[in-house]
């Protein structure tokens, strides 16, 4: 496939790196004198020039590319390199800082086909890592929704049961099953659930503490925050007497 990348800094040159890697023809366009030298360095194809402008996007081959990503730091230019894509057809997948608020979101999300959040996915991957291996975040579907994988322990209450018998909260599907040592497969309903047995949940983070107690029995003093990580829950200090003096 042909891909064109708007923005040659860190995620820009590390995705375009990957695609290459994985066969697929890459150009970039990068405004950066600097990051255009070392894009050029590793031998990628580049366009020097404001990724909002038409003509730079042309002149990378927008028009023959299967989709375009807007990756750099600057969001009105990643929001008009997609619009112009979209007019020749691309599939448009836009960079978006965490910090910008929810009806930002809302207003450019509904224009492009993807939004990515370059500091969430680094988060992610430091979550699984910080968690270990019962419980690993795989995707955000959706800003309250996410799906995880999930490792049956000793202290599970389900231990024992069939995927039959397993009851999960109204807002959480089983998508995967695998037993201890074999790869994920679609679960059937007299498959019995054992430690070390894995399983993949579609969920919204309302209910992932709920889960988490389920295939994991995991102690009810945490619970789970908005970006779907533990955090340990704190006695009220108006019931428990207790006053923290400090942030």
């Amino acid at each position: 496939m042909r891909f064109v990348i708007i923005g040659a800094g860190r995620v820009g040159l590390r995705t375009a790196r990957v695609l290459r890697e994985e066969g697929h023809e890459v150009t970039l366009v990068e405004y950066d004198e600097a990051k255009v030298r070392r894009a050029r360095g590793q031998d990628f194809e580049v366009v020097q020039g404001d990724g909002s402008r038409e003509e730079n996007l042309e002149e990378a081959g927008v028009h023959r590319a299967d989709a375009l990503g807007a990756l750099t730091g600057d969001l009105n230019v990643n929001f008009a390199a997609c619009m112009i894509a979209k007019h020749h057809g691309c599939r448009t997948i836009m960079r978006i800082d965490e910090d910008y608020r929810e009806e930002i979101y809302r207003k450019y999300a509904d224009e492009v086909d993807d939004v990515i959040y370059p500091e969430r996915l680094g988060a992610m991957g430091a979550k699984n890592a910080l968690l270990g291996g019962t419980i690993r975040a795989i995707a955000d579907i959706a800003q309250h929704l996410q799906v995880v994988e999930l490792t049956i322990t000793d202290e599970a209450p389900v231990r024992g049961y069939t995927i039959s018998e397993l009851q999960l909260p109204a807002n959480a599907t089983l998508l995967a099953f695998g037993k201890a040592g074999h790869q994920l497969a679609i679960p059937t309903e007299d498959e019995s659930l054992e430690t070390g047995d894995r399983l993949v949940v579609l969920a919204d983070f309302d209910v992932l503490s709920d889960v988490r107690q389920i295939l994991v029995g995991e102690s009810p003093d945490r619970a789970v925050s908005a970006d779907g990580g533990i955090v340990d829950q704190i006695p009220d200090a108006a019931n428990d007497g207790e006053h923290d003096g400090g942030n």
